[in-house]
């Protein structure tokens, strides 16, 4: 009986023991599980991006949702493993500042998102602990969002909407082709500081043509109207910057120029599209996809934002619209047309 009850102890003993060190191969699967390593049962890590945007119109709404495809292109995809806390300030500094103050003191944001020169702004100004990149802003260095376009250093970065070359482009088209236009009107908030850069390398590249710059300024968007009226008679052509105030009432500008028949530059594909007759640019969901690309390496890779060099539009090309060039009266010529590169995608219909 006692061998027999010895025999029966130490089996149960040796039980004992053999789950005890199950249980401990457990416990460190489900740890690793935890913190998001690679292998089979791991749990998928998640990620949650704010998002400040200062208006609402095109560009920017473009800007946006490239910068979402380049994460889901990356894996990290809304409703799965992303979530975004997506403001608006529209156009209002006051909404614009407590948006900013308002993602600060959210801890549980992994990135920040500031699309345009004033929401990059504010919250530069406000977040400090967490990356932060910026998308169409004009002058980073101006601005002082940044002091170095190579290393901005710190937590931020992000990608610059102008190529200073592409005005320069413009109005070397505008001399070559319409040489009747001597005098360019030009609707400005000179509260953006991203329009008043833009606004003086334009005096500069018209003025190596002869031809002059007339301002008409505004300080929100419903003035844009009037201050387009007060043009008429005055100009040959009308041009606008990536003015936040004047590009939301972009329609009214195109209204004016049909009607009198102004020929309408404008400096950004969307404004095209909707109806001015040229610029020299790209596509605005392509420069918030590279944004985009930036946000992936940065949650994925851990990459540090201040090491991360501030890009800047690279593939310039006039983009033509020929029913807005109907419109305005303009004869669009074979020569006109041979300056654009991507003849398929740059001449709209």
């Amino acid at each position: 009986m006692k061998k027999k009850f010895w025999l029966s102890l130490m089996m149960v003993a040796s039980m004992i023991v053999a789950a005890g060190c199950g249980n401990n191969g457990g416990t460190a699967t489900e740890s690793e599980g935890t913190g998001g390593s690679a292998g089979e049962g791991s749990a998928e890590k998640s990620y949650r991006i704010a998002i400040s945007q200062i208006v609402e119109h095109p560009s920017l709404d473009a800007t946006r949702e490239g910068f979402i495809a380049a994460l889901k292109d990356a894996g990290i995809e809304e409703n799965k493993n992303l979530s975004i806390d997506y403001n608006n300030a529209q156009g209002d500094s006051t909404n614009n500042l407590s948006i900013a103050q308002k993602i600060s003191g959210d801890s549980k944001n992994d990135l920040v998102l500031g699309i345009a020169t004033p929401s990059a702004l504010a919250l530069a100004q406000q977040v400090k602990e967490k990356p932060l990149l910026f998308a169409a802003v004009t002058d980073p260095l101006g601005a002082k969002l940044v002091s170095d376009m190579d290393k901005p250093g710190g937590n931020i970065t992000g990608a610059s909407d102008t190529n200073p070359e592409a005005i320069v482009q413009l109005a070397d088209f505008i001399a070559k082709h319409l040489t009747d236009i001597k005098t360019v009107g030009l609707v400005i908030n000179e509260g953006e500081p991203n329009a008043v850069v833009m606004a003086k390398n334009a005096e500069e590249a018209l003025a190596k043509h002869g031809i002059t710059l007339v301002k008409a300024p505004v300080t929100n968007t419903s003035e844009v109207k009037q201050a387009t009226d007060s043009l008429v008679g005055k100009v040959d052509a009308f041009y606008i910057t990536l003015d936040n105030s004047v590009v939301s009432a972009v329609d009214t500008i195109i209204q004016t120029a049909n009607k009198n028949q102004i020929p309408f530059f404008s400096s950004d594909r969307d404004t095209v599209e909707k109806g001015a007759f040229a610029t020299v640019g790209f596509k605005y969901y392509d420069h918030g996809y590279q944004v985009g690309e930036m946000a992936a390496d940065i949650l994925k890779n851990g990459t540090n934002p201040g090491d991360m060099k501030v890009t800047v539009p690279d593939k310039l090309d006039l983009i033509l619209n020929l029913k807005a060039a109907e419109a305005q009266g303009i004869t669009v010529t074979d020569e006109m047309k041979a300056e654009v590169k991507d003849q398929d995608n740059n001449i709209i219909q």
